[in-house]
C-alpha cells in the first residue's frame, strides 16, 4: 500500500515540475513586433537612390523582415499615405534597437529631405 502512495506522489510531483518548466519556458518567449511605416514621398528619385539602400541595409542587418512594401493601397477609412511598408522583427526590443541604430538614424536624416514618415511598432501575440 505504501508503494502505491509513493508512485502516485512521484507521478503528481513529476507533473507539477513539468508544468512549471513549460510555463517558465513560455514566459521567456517574447512575442514578435510589427512595424508600420506610413510614408508620403515628395521626391521619388532621390528617395529611391539616397534613402532606400542605406535604410533597408540597416534594418535588414538587424533582423527586419519585409511583409509588405508597395505603393498600392486602398482606403477603408480615411486617406491612406502614398506608401506603406510593413516589417516584422523577432521581438519589440529588436525592432526598437534597429530603428535606434546609428546607421538607420543617418539614413533617416537623408530620408526626411525627400519624404514625411510616420513609423510605429506594435507588439504581436506569441505564436501558439
Amino acid at each position: 500500500m505504501k508503494i502505491g502512495y509513493a508512485v502516485v506522489l512521484s507521478l503528481v510531483a513529476g507533473i507539477a515540475i513539468g508544468v512549471g518548466a513549460i510555463q517558465g519556458l513560455n514566459a521567456q518567449v517574447k512575442p514578435p513586433a510589427y512595424v508600420i511605416a506610413e510614408i508620403d514621398v515628395m521626391d521619388q528619385e532621390r528617395y529611391a537612390k539616397e534613402y532606400l539602400p542605406p535604410s533597408s541595409k540597416a534594418l535588414l542587418e538587424r533582423g527586419a523582415k519585409y511583409l509588405a512594401r508597395g505603393s498600392k493601397t486602398t482606403s477603408i477609412k480615411g486617406e491612406p499615405p502614398k506608401r506603406i511598408v510593413l516589417f516584422t522583427f523577432e521581438n519589440f526590443d529588436k525592432a526598437e534597437a534597429a530603428f535606434a541604430s546609428a546607421e538607420f538614424q543617418d539614413a533617416a536624416k537623408l530620408g526626411e529631405k525627400y519624404a514625411k514618415f510616420r513609423i510605429y511598432a506594435v507588439e504581436g501575440t506569441p505564436a501558439p
